[in-house]
């Protein structure tokens, strides 16, 4: 049993396997490697072996493309698209598409898992992808193709000043501010420096803007002798930082017209300026959460899809994807685990709920049929409620018609994507037990076979219908309690 409008608590055990798993989850300090691609842009654990940063060389490629792997004694051999590899544990010599490369480090196996050093992959990933590959190593981010995001700085010497920042692409950084300063931290844009790494600014207010990039992200920090605030306008693409009003901000925040204001980053409209003074700013408006959930992971390989490919590696790529395409459409997205990582149902349903999610979307894959499809719950007879108290396999019921609206928006898009795709309700959980509308989407083979559920290509298309269905009835997500 669970109170209707907190919470989902059915035992305290459950309570405290939700509690171990926030636990689990990376430290912000740790290790990380970014990498940026049309297809995808995702983070990846980095690994210190024997005083060297190792990466797991299939989670590299698994969202760019078809990949498999296998262990044979020391050898570790790995097909992406087709490019055939060949890794000898101990060894600093690899063979890929026949030709030698080798190694500043030895390739590790562990647990089955390919390692290479993070340093290599600025000559290793070339061979497999065949394009060009920017890698900024100290800072590990890593850059596929013409994918950078470019941005100019242009000081408006009005009263007060305004630093002009005009990016090539949408961007969403988090803002803080400190005495002095105001930073923007770039966790998922795949930002470059502006042609240099500091610019100093004639004027007493706003004085200089610095890029830096460290451990997977990039950072503006403006500085200035006044407390400053950032707006946003020209869909995200333009980001004004100006001294802010020690009086009462302007309705709505904006600074001007069609700007508006973001706190903590978030392009919202009608927001409010952030400010690193007084007075504290009106509270930010409630950004969209989506919780996004690859199915199965860690010790459950879920559906056997051929003899090499486990179903838990296919949703995680396909829910990386996934996060890419609603981020890119405004959401905030929560992926219930961006590893291999093993997970209870009860703990899905926990983290979701206490996390106030306005969706969930559990992801699955099949070898059998074709297309897609989307399910949504088929709740069990339970007994009547006692008082504000529901049942655990009923807490859906609420939510229930909005779950079936999006369903059948994610139907209609697949449509429109040349994805043949199939309603169904079931007896499925997690999703009986979560309070917000909650759908199941499971991809099957496409015109290849069962060797497209791997393929970035056909996993984008998915990817970009469920975004923009779910994009379509975001006020209904909204409205939600």
């Amino acid at each position: 049993m669970l109170p209707a409008t907190t919470i989902p608590t059915r035992t305290l055990a459950a309570a405290l396997t939700v509690l171990v798993f926030l636990a689990a989850v990376p430290a912000a300090d740790e290790a990380r490697l970014s990498i940026y691609s049309s297809v995808a842009t995702y983070t990846l654990p980095v690994t210190t072996r024997t005083g060297r940063e190792y990466v797991g060389l299939l989670e590299v490629l698994e969202p760019l493309g078809r990949v498999s792997s296998s262990a044979e004694g020391r050898h570790w051999k790995l097909r992406y698209n087709n490019v055939d590899s060949d890794f000898v544990a101990g060894r600093t010599r690899a063979k890929i598409r026949g030709r030698d490369l080798d190694l500043p480090a030895p390739f590790l196996i562990e647990n089955s898992r390919g390692l290479v050093p993070v340093s290599s992959l600025g000559t290793l990933l070339p061979r497999f992808l065949g394009n060009p590959v920017n890698f900024h190593e100290a800072a590990r981010r890593l850059f596929i193709g013409d994918i950078a995001t470019q941005v100019t700085a242009q000081l408006d010497a009005s009263t007060p000043p305004r630093l002009v920042l005009n990016f090539s692409a949408p961007v969403n950084p988090t803002i803080s501010t400190e005495p002095g300063k105001l930073r923007m931290v770039f966790t998922r844009e795949p930002l470059v420096p502006p042609g240099s790494q500091s610019l100093s600014f004639d004027n007493a207010i706003i004085s200089q803007a610095t890029f830096s990039e460290s451990n997977g992200t990039a950072e503006l920090t403006i500085a200035a002798s006044a407390p400053l605030m950032a707006s946003f306008s020209n869909n995200a693409r333009t980001i004004t930082v100006s001294a802010a009003s020690q009086g009462p901000p302007p309705v709505g925040g904006a600074s001007t017209p069609g700007e508006t204001s973001a706190p903590g980053g978030m392009p919202a409209g009608g927001g409010t300026p952030v400010a690193g003074g007084t007075p504290a700013p009106p509270p930010a408006p409630r950004r969209i959460l989506a919780v996004v959930d690859p199915a199965h992971g860690g010790t459950e390989r879920g559906a056997a899809l051929t003899d090499t490919l486990a179903e838990k590696n296919v949703t995680l790529g396909f829910a990386r994807l996934l996060r890419h395409e609603l981020e890119q459409r405004g959401f905030s997205v929560m992926l219930l685990r961006d590893g291999d990582d093993t997970l209870t149902l009860d703990q899905r349903a926990g983290t979701a709920n206490a996390a106030h999610a306005a969706i969930y979307i559990s992801l699955h894959a099949a070898s059998q049929g074709s297309g897609a499809r989307v399910y949504t719950a088929l709740l069990p007879r339970e007994g009547p409620d006692k008082g504000p108290f529901h049942a655990w396999n009923a807490a859906q019921a609420p939510a229930l018609l909005t779950s079936q609206n999006v369903a059948a928006a994610v139907l209609g898009e697949m449509q429109k994507h040349q994805l043949p795709a199939r309603g169904y309700p079931a007896s499925l959980r997690p999703l009986n037990n979560l309070l917000m509308p909650a759908l199941a989407v499971e991809l099957a083979p496409g015109p290849n076979g069962v060797s497209d559920l791997p393929s970035a290509n056909y996993q984008q298309k998915a990817a970009a219908a469920i975004a923009d269905a779910v994009s379509s009835v975001r006020d209904r997500l909204g409205a939600q309690p």
